[in-house]
Parts: structure tokens; C-alpha cells; sequence
């Protein structure tokens, strides 16, 4: 068959194919009903397609159309097959409605996480009220005396390390910090679910010792004007992180019906998913923490009301972002 005719046979199928491939209302308008290419059709009308290219290239016809023929198969693989351009929206719908979304369906993990994380601090900090002693259960006198230092009402640099000369220095350092923890969290689960329990009760005791004792010794302006701002942020970075790892947890330690194996890569979806969501809290609280927290000079009152108000924010993202709107 020479080339003219087998182009005339074969001209109308791949302008279906190109009517196919142009998105949107145009092609509706423009496709006949006749000749749309059905979902059930796609396999069987590819193959053709990829046949005629064969074909083509097999008969030495002309290269301008193996060329035409080679960019529409590589076309509609890629439509096919998603190998086209990455969506850039996917990073944005995760985070405006489906990390909310996920929080919500997981709340039994997550609230045992943020439970493990908030009681024990609460109580080692209402115990060393009592108890001032308490603190050095699980604080050195050296860390003791360098805490006093970071928050002393006559500190330059709030919260500040002598190792660090900058905001940006301290950006990186509250990054890797806040990292370590929420890691350690997060694998402690593949000790089924141990490890977890055991990082969030130590850093919730860390924390309510560290926050305890600066009060009971009165620097209360100057250390929770500091971390009013970025609490909300990393406590519900770590908790969250807690809730990744518990899910680990479950998975070895009641797999139901399932292997241990197969439970545990069900259930690491899920993880991964509350992790990458625990990750953006963990920076947005380490760059609150580095260039707002520090600040001096400000009234107590606005530095705690700012954090109350991201505490508002964080909590209302969590219960209603992502949720289907009602019709009216």
C-alpha cells in the first residue's frame, strides 16, 4: 500500500486522536459523537496507534510522518499514563484540604498522641510549683543554669545559644532540633509503637520541667513571651509526629487479619501522610520561633494573644479545613 493511500485510511483515526488530546471544552466542541474515543477503547485503539507507527517506519515512508506519528504516541502515553508535566497543584489540595481531612479520619492516634505529649507536661509544670526540686529529676545543673541564662529577664538574646550569632543561625538550628525530635517520634514506632510513647512522654516531661522551673523562679514574661508564638505550631508538629509513629505501632502489634508486613505498609501510607503534614508545622514553628519569638520590648499581653490566636488557627485548620461545603 503506498503511503498516500495508507495515510488516507488511516488520517481520521489520528485526528481523533488529536482531537483527544486537546483539553477542555474545545475538544467536546469539536469532537463528533461519532468519533470520540471512549475510556473502554483506549487500550485497543493505542495498540492500533503504536501498530501504525510500526507500520510506518517498517515501509520507509517519509519521516515527516514517522515524526507525526511519534509525537502523538508519546503524547498519548503521556496522557495516558500521567507522564506528563508533575501537577503542581497536588502539594496545594494536600495541604488545604486533605492533610485536615486525614488528621480527622486518624483522631484516635492523634489524640493519644497529643495526650502522651500534654499531660505529662502539664503535670511536671503544676508539680514543680510545689515541688521545685522536682525540675532537677530530670534536669542537669548545668542545663539548669543555661536555661536561666537563654530567658533571663537581662539576656540580650532570647532563647538564644551562645553557639549562635544570628536569626538565620537559629532558623537552622530550631529546624534540625524540632527534625530530631519529630523523627524520633515518628521511627520510634517500628518498635511497636514503644519507642513513640516513649519520646513524647520524655520531651512532654523535658518541656514541663524546663517550663516549670523558669516560672516557679518568676521569669514568666520573658520565657512564655517567648514560646506563646510558636507552641501552637511545634507541639502539634511533634504530636502529630507521635500519631505517624503509633501508626507504625499498630500495625506490628495488631495487624488483624493481615501480616505484620502488609499491615505495616497499609499503615505507613497513612504515617508518611500525617509526617509530611507534621513537617510543614515543624518549619513554620522553627521561623517563628527564630524571627518573632526573640523579640523584645513588646507587652506580654500581645505576644501571648498572638499565640492563643495561632493556637485558634491551627485548631480550626485541623477540624474544618477540607470538609465538603453544604449546599444551600
Amino acid at each position: 500500500m503506498r503511503e498516500r493511500q495508507y495515510i488516507a485510511r488511516r488520517q481520521s483515526e489520528w485526528e481523533a486522536w488529536d482531537r483527544w488530546l486537546v483539553p477542555g471544552k474545545r475538544a467536546a466542541a469539536a469532537r463528533p459523537a461519532t468519533d470520540a474515543i471512549a475510556a473502554a477503547d483506549l487500550p485497543h485503539r493505542f495498540r492500533c496507534l503504536c501498530h501504525d507507527l510500526a507500520l510506518v517506519r517498517d515501509r520507509n515512508y517519509s519521516a515527516a510522518l514517522g515524526d507525526d506519528l511519534h509525537r502523538r504516541v508519546l503524547a498519548v502515553h503521556q496522557r495516558i499514563y500521567g507522564a506528563g508535566k508533575p501537577e503542581g497543584g497536588a502539594v496545594l489540595r494536600f495541604l488545604a484540604g486533605g492533610f485536615p481531612a486525614l488528621v480527622r479520619r486518624e483522631w484516635r492516634v492523634v489524640t493519644a498522641a497529643f495526650l502522651l505529649l500534654l499531660v505529662p507536661l502539664l503535670a511536671m509544670l503544676a508539680a514543680i510549683q510545689i515541688w521545685p526540686d522536682a525540675a532537677y529529676l530530670l534536669l542537669a545543673p548545668e542545663t539548669v543554669s543555661e536555661i536561666e541564662d537563654m530567658y533571663s529577664p537581662s539576656a540580650r538574646h532570647l532563647g538564644r545559644p551562645r553557639a549562635a550569632s544570628s536569626e538565620w543561625a537559629m532558623w537552622g538550628f530550631y529546624i534540625a532540633n524540632n527534625v530530631r525530635i519529630d523523627f524520633q517520634a515518628f521511627a520510634g514506632g517500628i518498635a511497636f509503637g514503644l519507642g513513640t510513647i516513649f519520646y513524647l512522654l520524655y520531651n512532654a516531661l523535658f518541656i514541663g520541667a524546663v517550663a516549670g522551673h523558669l516560672t516557679q523562679i518568676g521569669f514568666t514574661a520573658t520565657f512564655w513571651g517567648f514560646v506563646a508564638g510558636h507552641s501552637a505550631f511545634e507541639l502539634t508538629g511533634a504530636a502529630l509526629s507521635g500519631a505517624a509513629g503509633l501508626k507504625l505501632g499498630i500495625a506490628l502489634v495488631a495487624p488483624g487479619r493481615r501480616s505484620r508486613l502488609a499491615a505495616l505498609k497499609e499503615n505507613s501510607r497513612v504515617a508518611v501522610q500525617l509526617l509530611y503534614g507534621a513537617a510543614l508545622l515543624t518549619f513554620l514553628a522553627a521561623f517563628v520561633e527564630a524571627f518573632w519569638s526573640p523579640l523584645q520590648g513588646m507587652p506580654l499581653t500581645l505576644k501571648v494573644g498572638v499565640g492563643i490566636v495561632l493556637w485558634l488557627l491551627t485548631g480550626a485548620y485541623l477540624l474544618f479545613a477540607g470538609r465538603p461545603s453544604r449546599a444551600a
